[in-house]
């Protein structure tokens, strides 16, 4: 795992090294870069060493300098392809190198050798003979790629405060973004939090000419549900059996390293079933966990448990969520970009504790996007009958009752669900899933920025993921919107900078291609059943996990950032908010929540990291 950068136009060596060092923790084993005059390209690289310890430097080039490319992620299927070029009469300088995979790939296939590539990755591949630099992003995005590009210009990171180390990319607040980062929680690709700068999107190539900066913005592959026409005749048996060896094959592709392996155990399903299939083929299996004093917020008893069943070798680090608070402003300090998500916090330690004892670790991230495992699949039913039932002028009277519900600040507290519910009910049916995960609900964004809030435009990424979604159902619309935006953009992110900022690589199972493509064409009703998620993984799993692990409640992994602000342990003075905020709106709510009228837990929240992260230059 890895940084990269680079820009072509305006600028020099000293420049590049700028935005190379501002990356340095994701990159602590090895730093490259090289110069192509022709087009006045600079190519930087930082480097975690994962594979091909020796021989694996980038910027890579081909022998005859046609092709170069840096390149941050893991290809999983390069030994397929390094055998199917070899065939094709491609000769390799490497031993076991991913990266040059990119480059004779490139050459044998061009674009079209993204459709082939099994991974996560971020690339920048220079086509010298066709005056070409092709940017490219993993499937699912888990791999970063910003860039800015305009006439005789263009610059790229794998993260923003690396990207505006050039002092030539502009550094203006979008306020569109802005709006955005309040009303979903983070900001959705394309969307970046300057104007002129945008996110490669998942899924997508941008192949930009050199010679006069024209370009091309293609899509290769999106997530599309697409059930099955016709069903097997025992499906729960079939794709149990399938979804179990397709996992099965998933780990054994991540557990490709060089360097020290482990696994994320919380002693949830998608941790332990990642755990049960990786300790079979690693003696000695490393498995690490976080746990806090406080219980509603501890997970510890479940990861320990599951640790002693499968014989791994587990480190825990359990620590009172006051001392973790104290980390809290250097973890933000860090940060990339905004992010809305207070489970970062757990996360990060994890990370921490994690890379005192290995270099790569395995998660479980994109189960509950693909399989229906988080909470709102459960209110989706009510939430139509509801809304078909229940009179507006009745609904605005419960919301006024809900509001007058005492304020706790427990993981998941009855009065926080019961509000989300209801805010989302009083949008459009395509607005309940940002409404019910954001911070903000379109009245209070209006007040925030002082400015009507347009519903059709701050949430026109969930509309399109609604539309677009050819299943009819509300379980379908929503897995889509899970996997299309909230996967990408907060779940991906939010591992990403916890991972890197501890230079630690993160790699996902649940998200290989081949799973991918069948679980997509499962039906709704065997992945959300009788107001059960996860229904098929959890048959699936059967054979590998104990009923008391596969049937546990779902518990967040969160941190109380509700009753920090309340107590005053999190607060907001001094910090430095856009001009386009309403301070007397954010005087209000803080005061609202400081004496338990009102839970603006996660306002508070989004707003205390935008006023600390480190891209505020332009505020």
């Amino acid at each position: 795992m890895c940084g990269i950068c680079g820009f072509a136009g305006p600028g020099d060596e000293a420049v590049l090294a700028a935005m190379n060092a501002r990356m340095a923790y994701r990159g602590p084993d090895g730093q490259g870069t090289s110069f192509h005059p022709r087009h006045g390209l600079h190519l930087g690289h930082r480097r975690l060493a994962i594979v091909d310890i020796v021989s694996g430097a980038q910027p890579m080039a081909t022998l005859d300098e046609g092709l170069c490319v840096t390149f941050n992620g893991e290809i999983y299927n390069h030994q397929e392809l390094r055998r199917e070029l070899e065939a094709k009469g491609h000769r390799f300088q490497t031993s076991h190198c991913d990266t040059e995979v990119l480059l004779h790939g490139y050459r044998e296939w061009g674009q079209d050798l993204t459709e082939r590539l099994s991974g996560m990755w971020a690339f920048a591949l220079y086509d010298a003979e066709r005056s070409e630099l092709l940017l490219s992003r993993d499937r699912f995005g888990k791999k970063p790629l910003y860039y800015h590009l305009r006439p005789g210009f263009l610059a790229f990171a794998s993260e923003l405060s690396a990207l505006l180390e050039h002092l030539e990319v502009p550094t203006g607040l979008d306020h569109g973004a802005l709006r955005k980062y309040f009303a979903y929680g983070f900001i959705p690709a394309p969307g970046s939090l300057y104007a002129g700068v945008r996110k490669l999107p998942g899924g997508c190539n941008l192949l930009v000419n050199l010679d006069d900066f024209s370009s091309r913005l293609s899509r290769y592959w999106t997530y599309r549900i697409e059930p099955f026409d016709t069903l097997p005749a025992d499906p729960e048996a079939q794709w149990g059996e399938q979804i179990r060896e397709l996992l099965d094959k998933a780990v054994a592709r991540r557990l490709m390293s060089d360097v020290p392996l482990g696994v994320f155990l919380s002693g949830g399903i998608d941790s332990s079933a990642i755990t049960a299939l990786a300790a079979r083929r690693v003696a000695g299996l490393r498995t690490f966990s976080i746990g806090f004093t406080e219980a509603s917020f501890d997970e510890s008893a479940y990861s320990s448990r599951a640790a002693a069943l499968f014989g791994t070798a587990h480190s825990q680090e359990v620590l009172s969520l006051s001392t973790a608070l104290g980390i809290l402003p250097d973890i933000a300090a860090r940060l990339d970009e905004p992010m809305g998500d207070s489970s970062l916090l757990p996360t990060y330690l994890l990370c921490r504790e994690t890379r005192k004892h290995v270099t790569v670790a395995l998660g479980g991230d994109g189960a509950d996007e693909l399989f229906a495992g988080y909470d709102p699949f459960k209110a989706l039913r009510a939430a139509e009958g509801y809304a078909a039932l229940c009179p507006r002028p009745v609904h605005q009277a419960l919301r006024l009752l809900a509001a007058r519900l005492p304020v706790g600040h427990s993981n998941m507290h009855f009065s926080f669900k019961v509000n989300r519910f209801l805010a989302g009910l009083s949008q459009d049916k395509r607005l309940w899933n940002p409404v019910w995960l954001g911070p903000v609900e379109p009245a209070l964004l209006a007040e925030l920025f002082a400015e009507p809030c347009d519903p059709e435009e701050v949430y026109s990424e969930a509309i399109e993921a609604w539309d677009d979604c050819v299943a009819p159902d509300l379980v379908d619309k929503t897995l889509e919107f899970y996997a299309k935006l909230y996967l990408q953009d907060a779940i991906l992110v939010k591992v990403d900078r916890a991972s890197m900022l501890n230079s630690l690589e993160v790699r996902a199972p649940f998200l290989d291609l081949e799973l991918v493509d069948l679980v997509r064409r499962i039906p709704h009703r065997f992945k959300f059943r009788d107001g059960q998620g996860k229904y098929i993984l959890k048959k699936a799993l059967e054979p590998l996990l104990p009923a008391d692990i596969l049937h546990r409640k779902k518990k967040g992994f969160g941190a109380p950032v509700g009753l920090w602000f309340q107590e005053g342990r999190l607060d907001l003075d001094g910090l430095s908010l856009p001009q386009c905020i309403d301070r007397s709106v954010v005087e209000r709510v803080w005061r609202e929540h400081r004496d338990g009228a009102a839970d603006h837990r996660l306002l508070l929240w989004n707003l205390w990291v935008l006023g600390r992260h480190t891209g505020r230059r332009a505020a």
